[in-house]
């Protein structure tokens, strides 16, 4: 128990305790990061990056390799330097510093690393389930927590969406990003069994966090949330499943005739009625 006097739902996993007050607690088991689940032919806890030789408290864009090579994302104090999300739908890729940089643990190119620093809340709401909320305000551009489970392949995927009752929830997320010029990569996460606070984010048609794929140590991305704008203590927090944000119009949904569609009460002006559906995982 907490000194709120409330549940830890990660039981001491995370530095900041993951407070949930409800009678019952829901069933999973908790981890900070992605583990490999069915079809993942790469561990995500294997580190696969190289790594800087930087000796400084923190890395600078002249000297860092990593920087040099992946560019700068962050301030000094950990907020993203480039908020906007892209108009084209995919994410650009971020990498932090790793296991076998030689900088300090306090380099400001090491954020999503560091896990949980703001106190959440998962919470009973009125009619969209669990959800969780922020017990602290957090300014815009700061990451919030990871949207960590079970790395699956599509097939995996696939198969588990077609398994899935109507009541069910659907936890499965698809990030895509460029990889090149032409090709893209695609990552399947599902945290429905193994995951983190994460899984409990409700979807928003105006959410206040969005997605971001970021690298530490492995070439399995990371989907990490950040603060889409500043937001307010007890508010709760939310992102796009689709992958959009606040800033862009909402998409119209697409024809899915034949299929059961899971009504949206994210209460938005420009809700779309119905939560976002990959249909790329049901083709």
């Amino acid at each position: 128990m907490t000194e709120e006097h409330g549940l830890d739902l990660s039981g001491g996993l995370e530095d900041v305790p993951v407070l949930c007050k409800a009678l019952t607690s829901p069933t999973f088991k908790y981890s900070t990061d992605n583990v490999a689940g069915p079809g993942c032919s790469v561990d995500p806890s294997e580190v696969t990056l190289p790594g800087c030789s930087c000796l400084s408290c923190s890395c600078r864009a002249d000297s860092c390799s990593c920087l040099q090579t992946f560019g700068q994302a962050y301030e000094s104090i950990g907020g993203l330097l480039n908020i906007d999300r892209p108009e084209s739908g995919y994410s650009t890729p971020v990498f932090e510093c790793n296991a076998l940089c030689t900088c300090s643990d306090t380099c400001s190119n090491r954020v999503v690393q560091r896990g949980l620093q703001h106190r959440l809340e998962v919470f009973h709401t009125k009619s969209k389930g669990w959800g969780v909320r922020t017990m602290e305000e957090i300014s815009r551009g700061m990451f919030v927590c990871e949207y960590a489970g079970e790395v699956i392949s599509f097939a995996e995927a696939k198969r588990r969406q077609f398994g899935k009752r109507t009541e069910e929830n659907n936890y499965i997320i698809a990030i895509r990003e460029h990889a090149g010029t032409s090709s893209i990569t695609e990552t399947f996460v599902d945290p429905a069994q193994v995951g983190n606070v994460g899984r409990f984010l409700n979807h928003s048609c105006t959410p206040n966090l969005y997605m971001l794929p970021v690298r530490v140590h492995s070439v399995i991305p990371r989907l990490a949330l950040f603060a889409g704008r500043d937001i307010h203590a007890q508010e709760e927090l939310t992102f796009d499943y689709s992958g959009g944000y606040g800033t862009q119009p909402a998409a119209e949904a697409p024809s899915t005739v034949g299929l059961q569609r899971k009504q949206c009460h994210c209460g938005a002006m420009n809700c779309t009625r119905f939560l976002p559906l990959d249909l790329s995982i049901l083709s």
